[in-house]
């Protein structure tokens, strides 16, 4: 999953993003408002991580510009800015969760897991359908209860098909999900990958709709 990550601070920009990346996130990076307020606006975005201090464009601007335009991406605010009132500031111009520095990065990881289930509608860590059940707090698929050894790009095309169950996942979205704009990759890359992930789940969770994409169908529909 794509995840924007708007820090001005290097070192902290660096420690978060290398985070990130272990817990299998794509990540795109901005060091100041404008460039975070135009990405946020034009690209898809699993969830923002955003600072409010940045030059430019301050953070609530950006989120605020974001809200009007009705870019619903879920946004955790990051900030040095701990109180209440600025608090309640970014949850009013539509942030969906915030933590104050320093934190920790478990603390982190965990509130933007979070944040993205509760936008797909998801209320725990473990989601399943039918057979197959995703834990994205241990980054891990199992079928039936038994685990499943799937790469790092495997497990990002099944955890984000399994959180927009139910929708079909145009071809283009699930690359960027998977891959990101800066991994180069074959143009017939994700249906190979697509065919790994497929055999090794073993049971026909993953829908092909032809010409438009792939679905995970919800129970019963």
């Amino acid at each position: 999953m794509r995840v924007l990550l708007v820090e001005d601070d290097r070192r902290i920009a660096d420690d978060v993003e290398r985070a990130l990346q272990a817990s299998g996130y794509v990540v795109e990076t901005a060091g100041e408002g404008e460039d975070a307020w135009f990405r946020g606006d034009t690209e898809d975005y699993a969830a923002v991580i955003l600072d409010l201090g940045l030059p430019r464009m301050d953070g609530l601007s950006v989120l605020k510009r974001w809200r009007a335009a009705d870019r619903r991406m879920p946004v955790l605010i990051l900030t040095a800015r701990g109180s209440w009132a600025e608090r309640v500031d970014g949850i009013d111009a539509g942030a969906d969760d915030y933590l104050p520095k320093p934190f920790h990065m478990e603390e982190l990881l965990s509130r933007l897991r979070a944040i993205i289930r509760r936008s797909a509608g998801a209320a725990s860590s473990l989601v399943s359908i039918g057979d197959v059940t995703v834990d994205d707090r241990q980054m891990r698929v199992s079928v039936r209860g038994v685990p499943v050894a799937l790469s790092a790009l495997e497990y990002r095309v099944v955890a984000y098909l399994v959180l927009h169950r139910g929708r079909v996942v145009p071809q283009h979205e699930l690359e960027e999900a998977v891959y990101g704009h800066d991994e180069d990759h074959d143009s017939n890359a994700l249906e190979v990958l697509m065919g790994r992930v497929r055999r090794k789940l073993g049971v026909p969770v993953i829908g092909t709709r032809r010409g438009f994409g792939y679905i995970v169908e919800e129970p019963g529909s």
